[in-house]
């Protein structure tokens, strides 16, 4: 069983040992570049809109690898609220840090984004999604992570969102905008359940860490690049106390 405590020992080291491995140290997109078996990674890009965009909510809860930086991309992001990292999937008593990393619970480490549809549609939201926050042709994890935990879903919480997400995954593998076919799974809400404390916010108060510079701070930049005139310089922190 892993423990939250190793668990975060090997994110920290992870990039500086894969580093090792291969004889250099992965930076900037390296990510993107890289790839392990049969896993490869799309590299970042600005997809086209979604041909078809309806009304859809004011919520939208995405899984697609580490929370840490999933959290951190749309924190920049305008027109989103507030995001929230946590777990969905699975039971609420096995929603904690330590279950989930045994990839044993259901759960994916997730993210639960509250935004103002009069700025930002659910659409738009699953188009920076796809170009920047996660490669969503990867089976089995996220890279550098595997397990069940980093996988990548799309959980509806009512029929246009999952109109939406299906029409929009179609379009794409049909425009073949990826290598590959996008394995992102859509299914229906179960619950979400927000991660301890200290995951929230994370990559804002450690931008410097290994697994922060080298996996996630990427995607960040990648945000900025291709959709200027979403992106919000100052994030919305989770806990705005802090």
């Amino acid at each position: 069983m892993a423990s939250r405590f190793s668990d975060l020992v090997r994110r920290a080291w992870q990039p500086l040992l894969i580093g090792a491995a291969a004889g250099a140290l992965f930076i900037g997109f390296a990510p993107w570049r890289a790839a392990t078996g049969a896993t490869f990674l799309a590299p970042p890009s600005q997809l086209p809109a979604a041909a078809y965009d309806a009304p859809a909510g004011d919520v939208a809860v995405l899984s697609g690898g580490c929370f840490w930086g999933m959290q951190g991309v749309f924190q920049h992001v305008k027109g989103v609220r507030q995001v929230l990292a946590g777990y969905a999937g699975g039971k609420a008593g096995t929603a904690n840090y330590e279950l989930v990393s045994t990839g044993t619970t259901g759960h994916a480490e997730s993210i639960k984004i509250s935004f103002d549809p009069a700025q930002i549609s659910y659409a738009e939201i699953l188009r920076i999604y796809f170009s920047v926050a996660t490669d969503p042709t990867q089976v089995g994890g996220q890279f550098p992570d595997e397990g069940t935990q980093y996988r990548g879903e799309i959980w509806y919480q009512n029929a246009a969102q999952k109109l939406i997400a299906e029409r929009y995954i179609a379009q794409l593998n049909a425009a073949k905008r990826f290598h590959h076919p996008i394995t992102t799974r859509v299914d229906a809400y179960s619950g979400f359940y927000p991660a301890e404390a200290y995951h929230q916010d994370y990559l804002v108060h450690n931008p410097g860490s290994p697994y922060i510079a080298t996996y996630d701070m990427p995607k960040v930049e990648a945000l900025k690049k291709y959709f200027p005139t979403e992106w919000r310089p100052a994030p919305v922190l989770a806990l705005a106390s802090r």
